[in-house]
């Protein structure tokens, strides 16, 4: 079987997307935490960290770390002994992120994929898809429903 000689990107170009993709690893960490954060106050009322811990798989020093970095950055607030709370920037990055994440969800399901599989998938892809692809999704998603 013969091969077609791969054409790769240009360096710039390549040198771009591999960057975006750092950038989205940094970002998809407090984007994890706000959006748990703020199902985990809509069920319970409240978010600790040690029901942080358990539902991300993480021990407790990871995520008074990471919650010390998302107060630097002004998503979360603490009290001493009390829960996990979010700012108004927290609160509303983490409605952005659940939109999203429902549009992949919703994209997932109307190409064929199950359910559980859409949103363990979606948990993935939704912080590495650009605008565009969101975009593209909605609408194949609204065409689906229409």
């Amino acid at each position: 079987m013969r091969y077609a000689k791969l054409q790769l990107l240009e360096a710039s170009a390549q040198a771009e997307g591999f960057g975006r993709i750092r950038e989205d690893h940094r970002a998809e960490i407090a984007e994890d935490y706000v959006e748990l954060i703020a199902d985990l106050i809509e069920a319970r009322g409240e978010a600790r960290a040690v029901d942080l811990a358990e539902r991300l798989g993480v021990t407790n020093a990871t995520v008074a770390n990471t919650i010390a970095k998302l107060q630097r950055d002004g998503l979360v607030r603490t009290e001493p002994y009390r829960a996990i709370f979010l700012t108004e920037q927290g609160t509303e990055l983490a409605r952005h992120c659940k939109r999203r994440h429902q549009l992949v969800v919703s994209f997932l399901q109307a190409i064929g994929v199950g359910e559980a599989t859409a949103h363990r998938d979606a948990e993935g892809i939704e912080h590495h898809v650009s605008a565009e692809t969101l975009d593209a999704f909605a609408r194949f998603v609204e065409r689906r429903r229409g």
